[in-house]
């Protein structure tokens, strides 16, 4: 019997809202990707962490790639083409339900000549019937030689199981990177500020695209307190998009901060009083020194 311990990097890559983050927050148990229905929603590496009694499988789920429009975008995209090189394995996902797409051809032209073995992962197949999924998966395949291909919901959790252990067959042997009880190697200040954004987006749909910016000015306990303080600053790129945010009479920012305090408490195991600020940053995204301010830090990667 095989007792050698595996170990090794894993990217998710794909187009905007194919599921990523919703397959990382299933395989690690607990919620370190914001998941929403607008694409561009992660914009940071997100290492989830996943441990066994024999192997430890760290996961990196890349913002959405798509051709970018702005500095934003083109540190996104070059964030997750990078990954390419420092990972054992690549997940390209796809959702079964869209179909082939134009996205999908940019994403395969990046993979080309990359040594990393490349799983095909086809999700979200309890939207469709089984009969119609062999003629997606030619349509790939007939494109891109894929190392494996597992069809999976990482919705329904169909399938997961199957392509944790196809990962861990081409995992190398290696060491536990982090200890068995951590799920994210993100600190929580970088977590609770995704959180507070899932929320922002999520609640105010149509009006605010991803110009939304949360920035984390204070996290403290005092003394003798059970009470965890938060005080943040939501940053949007105009004047209208401060108004929608902050809502009549306040209504949106206080939905908001409810229901971010409630993800946050869960995250930390302890009671919150979240303090919320909306400020007005004119194109944050197009100016290096603002993407900084966000952590959207170039020599990281």
């Amino acid at each position: 019997m095989d007792n050698k311990h595996k170990s090794g990097f894993i990217s998710i890559v794909g187009r905007p809202n194919v599921g990523k983050s919703t397959f990382l927050n299933r395989v690690i148990g607990q919620k370190i990707a914001i998941m929403s229905d607008k694409p561009q929603t992660t914009r940071n590496k997100i290492q989830g962490v996943l441990t066994t009694n024999d192997s430890q499988m760290v996961f990196i789920d890349t913002p959405g790639i798509h051709k970018p429009k702005h500095k934003l975008g083109d540190f996104m995209i070059k964030m997750a083409t990078n990954t390419f090189r420092e990972v054992d394995l690549i997940l390209f996902m796809v959702n079964v339900d869209e179909g082939y797409g134009r996205g999908d051809e940019y994403i395969m032209e990046l993979l080309q000549g990359v040594k990393t073995p490349v799983f095909l992962v086809l999700n979200k197949i309890d939207t469709v019937h089984p009969d119609e999924l062999l003629p997606v998966i030619d349509q790939y395949r007939s494109k891109f030689e894929f190392t494996e291909t597992v069809p999976i919901s990482a919705l329904e959790g169909n399938n997961v199981e199957v392509l944790l252990n196809q990962i861990s067959e081409y995992l190398p042997e290696g060491p536990q990177y982090y200890p068995a009880d951590q799920v994210t190697d993100h600190p929580e200040r970088f977590i609770i500020s995704e959180l507070i954004r899932e929320k922002a987006l999520h609640l105010t749909r149509e009006e605010i695209p991803h110009s939304i910016a949360v920035s984390i000015e204070q996290i403290k306990k005092e003394k003798g307190r059970e009470v965890i303080d938060i005080m943040a600053t939501i940053v949007v790129e105009r004047d209208s998009q401060k108004g929608i945010v902050i809502g009549k009479r306040g209504a949106m920012l206080k939905e908001i901060g409810q229901r971010a305090r409630e993800d946050i408490e869960n995250l930390l195991g302890s009671k919150v009083y979240l303090e919320l600020w909306v400020k007005v940053q004119k194109d944050w995204r197009n100016k290096a020194n603002s993407l900084r301010d966000f952590g959207f830090n170039d020599k990281e990667y």
